[in-house]
């Protein structure tokens, strides 16, 4: 019988540092997909508040309390690193093997990822708690401000690799000037 090693998806990709700016990677315990029923998403938000203490965040937010987060994912979809049960006023789906999830942070850091990134990720526009789902390169990601120097970047597992690859190229064209 084969052994298997369960590996994350940036095995032997990270950590790495270049310049001011340091990328890790996080492996969150647990990421399910909340999409609520129709007219179910005040009942989901307070089932999560009883549960895990905190409810959905509006449209382009992620709510955070006692290290759970909840992020807004897309139209009528929610993510949180915690298991949830919601039955009958939600689908919830086990996500957990399917994103890669990395931490970006240091000076410049919105000066690389403007190489990257289409949206505007300035503090001025994209404040703290601010996610939002948009291309990085050619792949879909969905990114998180953490704080004013720290961004989570969200991509499918099996595009890892190049999140790690276009990040590196970026932040070694940054530091160079």
């Amino acid at each position: 019988m084969a052994n298997l090693i369960a590996l994350t998806p940036c095995h032997a990709l990270l950590p790495v540092t270049i310049g001011r700016i340091s990328v890790t990677e996080i492996t969150p315990a647990q990421l399910m997909s909340i999409a609520p029923f129709a007219g179910k998403q005040k009942a989901v938000t307070a089932q999560l508040k009883v549960q895990v203490g905190i409810g959905l965040p509006a449209a382009n937010r992620c709510v955070s309390k006692d290290n759970v987060t909840v992020w807004w994912f897309g139209h009528g979809v929610w993510l949180v690193n915690a298991d949830v049960a919601l039955n009958g006023l939600a689908a919830v789906t086990d996500q957990t093997d399917a994103w890669a999830v990395i931490a970006i942070a240091g000076g410049g850091i919105e000066d690389v990822l403007a190489r990257l990134v289409p949206i505007d990720l300035r503090a001025s526009h994209f404040g703290v708690g601010s996610t939002a789902r948009t291309m990085l390169g050619h792949m879909n990601v969905a990114i998180t401000r953490k704080d004013a120097r720290a961004f989570e970047i969200m991509v499918m597992r099996s595009m890892a690799g190049t999140l790690v690859h276009d990040l590196e190229a970026a932040t070694r064209g940054v530091a160079a000037r």
